[in-house]
């Protein structure tokens, strides 16, 4: 069946009818191919128009994905939409650029052998996160055979917050998740708890840098300190997989002191979101090892494509160069200084965006954006005649998305609102936000109870 969001738009019943100005008779029909062709130009305009209907992108500070770039870029883009990444001896070039950005990031994330960087680029963040999943599986199915014990029951230690396709990895490859719940005010993992899951069935722990719920850092070097002392105390060796989606495209940049990378020696290796804060339309992801021994040979095909024998380590096969070439514009064009003023600029507007939220009266911050640029609110005690689905819904008259979502276990009690700032999010525009806000704040503290809950939004984390 085709898999269609449960609270997405209803298909209508009846065929597509044009507007007469495209001098067409015949309705189109919506679920099956037209009988003939038609015009390119009509074609184009049906699609358009009903496209108006989706938001304005600019206005989405839910998602995390790209949603400017510069016209040279995009132009880039158009110039490779034909290229096929897969095939690296019709398009040498594109995949030299591939492996350009492959040592930049290799070099960026401090991998103790920048000589020959060991990563690739992938369709996604998802899909590097299920690689570097496969490889800590992978090597601790290896080491379990070598020393005569049985590998058939490997588990994942992670925190609860984890984006999703932690849980499709777990589900694909039969791993065990060891989900350490929200407490209180904690609300991501930390390192206590994670080492309390471990045991010599544990193939790894998956620490985030920039939790999609609130924005914040996990304590990435505590976890790794806390795994030193425990493989001294039980000779188990437990590896961390940074999940730096959004992360490891920001605190290169504005935390340089920071220790969550491949300094740490027990990380073994680390996923990035390209068209997050690496500044890319979607979808472009990275996934980078510590060396060539943290990716198992028997992972890497090798596959004899059009002439070559060339060697693959993806999840899928053919998918298209232009992302992997407007990565490497990025680069180029921006440098670390520009990375570091492009996400110290969204940083600026995030912490004073949450302030001048917090300054409204009914809300409270739960994070700042003072790491990742995206914070995190809640409804302040004592306001109990709207929730945040209500404030949520009612900035949507605006064009705004700002989600309003509950926290997962232990704190499903916690309703929360996020905003996300990224590249073309400016002061300007933030200006708008506080004002709609207060516009929507003043009908919202009239009302006499709730109208919205969380089955009203369309909000899924």
């Amino acid at each position: 069946m085709a898999l269609k969001h449960p609270s997405g738009p209803q298909t209508p019943e009846r065929d597509l009818a044009p507007s007469p100005i495209f001098t067409l008779e015949a309705e189109i029909p919506r679920n099956r191919l037209p009988d003939h062709e038609m015009a390119p130009d009509v074609a184009y305009q049906i699609i358009h128009d009903e496209l108006m209907i989706d938001g304005n992108a600019r206005l989405n500070v839910a998602t995390f994905v790209t949603t400017w770039m510069e016209q040279q870029a995009s132009r880039l883009m158009t110039e490779c939409f034909d290229k096929n990444m897969i095939d690296k001896d019709e398009y040498p070039q594109t995949a030299e650029l591939e492996m350009r950005c492959v040592n930049i990031l290799s070099r960026l994330w401090n991998s103790p052998d920048t000589s020959e960087a060991t990563g690739c680029s992938t369709i996604g963040s998802s899909e590097a996160a299920m690689l570097g999943g496969l490889a800590l599986k992978r090597l601790w199915q290896q080491r379990r055979r070598a020393e005569g014990k049985p590998a058939d029951k490997p588990n994942l230690v992670m925190g609860i917050n984890v984006q999703v396709c932690w849980e499709k990895f777990a589900n694909y490859w039969d791993v065990e998740m060891r989900l350490v719940p929200m407490e209180d005010d904690r609300f991501h993992l930390s390192a206590e708890e994670a080492v309390k899951l471990c045991d010599e069935n544990t193939i790894g722990v998956v620490a985030i840098l920039g939790s999609t719920f609130d924005g914040s850092y996990e304590p990435i070097k505590e976890i790794c300190e806390k795994l030193d002392a425990f493989e001294k105390q039980t000779g188990i060796d437990v590896p961390v997989h940074v999940d730096g989606a959004s992360g490891a495209f920001v605190a290169p940049f504005l935390d340089p002191e920071l220790e969550w990378d491949f300094r740490l020696p027990r990380v073994a290796s680390i996923n990035a979101s390209g068209h997050k804060y690496g500044l890319v339309y979607p979808g472009v992801g990275w996934i980078i090892w510590r060396d060539a021994e943290a990716l198992p040979d028997d992972l890497i095909f090798w596959v004899n494509y059009l002439g070559d024998n060339m060697p693959t380590f993806a999840l899928n096969f053919s998918r298209p160069g232009a992302q992997v070439v407007a990565q490497y514009y990025n680069f180029i064009r921006l440098g670390f200084d520009g990375y570091a003023r492009v996400h110290g600029y969204a940083r600026d507007v995030a912490t004073r965006l949450s302030g001048e939220i917090e300054k409204l009266g009914p809300f409270e911050l739960l994070t700042h954006g003072d790491e990742l640029p995206v914070f995190a609110f809640r409804l302040a005690d004592g306001v109990d005649n709207f929730t945040v689905f209500d404030v949520s819904n009612s900035l949507r008259e605006r064009g705004w998305q700002v989600p309003g979502y509950t926290f997962p276990e232990n704190r499903t009690d916690l309703g929360a609102l996020r905003v996300v700032v990224r590249r073309g999010f400016s002061h300007d525009l933030a200006d708008l936000l506080i004002n709609d806000i207060k516009r929507q704040l003043v009908h919202l503290e009239k009302q006499p109870k709730p109208v919205h809950d969380a089955d009203a939004s369309g909000f899924r984390h």
